[in-house]
């Protein structure tokens, strides 16, 4: 699936919160929907959780 239409089902479900729920639905729908995103990544791999921890200085020298 492409990333256009993974980006077309998330609007379309915000905006289907929006509309049925109210604002305070559309903020809990784009709050899920920016953990699951964040826990997909980590499961395929492509980040870890210690990224979220490190302090600038440990990411600029892991860097070099």
């Amino acid at each position: 699936m492409s990333m256009a239409v993974v980006g077309m089902i998330a609007g379309m479900a915000l905006g289907f919160a929006g509309y049925f729920g109210g604002f305070g639905a559309f903020l809990l729908v784009a709050a899920l929907g920016a953990i699951g995103f964040v826990a997909g990544r980590f499961a395929e791999g492509d980040i870890e959780l210690g990224d979220f921890f490190r302090t600038r200085d440990d990411r600029r020298d892991r860097r070099r």
